[in-house]
C-alpha cells in the first residue's frame, strides 16, 4: 500500500495527526484510543505494516 493511500484512509476514519517526526508521523485514533506511527521514509508500505497500522486505527 502506498503511504498516501494509507493517509487518505486514516483521514476518512477521523484519525488525527499528532506530530511529525524525522521519518515517521504519529497519529491518534479516537476509535481505539491508540497512538501509532506511519512511516514516511518509504513510498510503499509493506503489507504487514499497513495491516498493523489499520488495526491500530480501528479499520480492520
Amino acid at each position: 500500500m502506498k503511504t498516501q493511500e494509507l493517509i487518505k484512509e486514516l483521514k476518512k476514519a477521523k484519525c488525527q495527526l499528532i506530530r511529525n517526526g524525522s521519518r515517521h508521523d504519529i497519529w491518534y485514533s479516537e476509535i481505539t484510543g491508540k497512538q501509532f506511527s506511519v512511516p514516511r521514509h518509504k513510498a510503499e508500505i509493506p503489507v504487514g505494516t499497513a495491516n498493523n497500522i489499520l488495526k491500530d486505527a480501528g479499520l480492520k
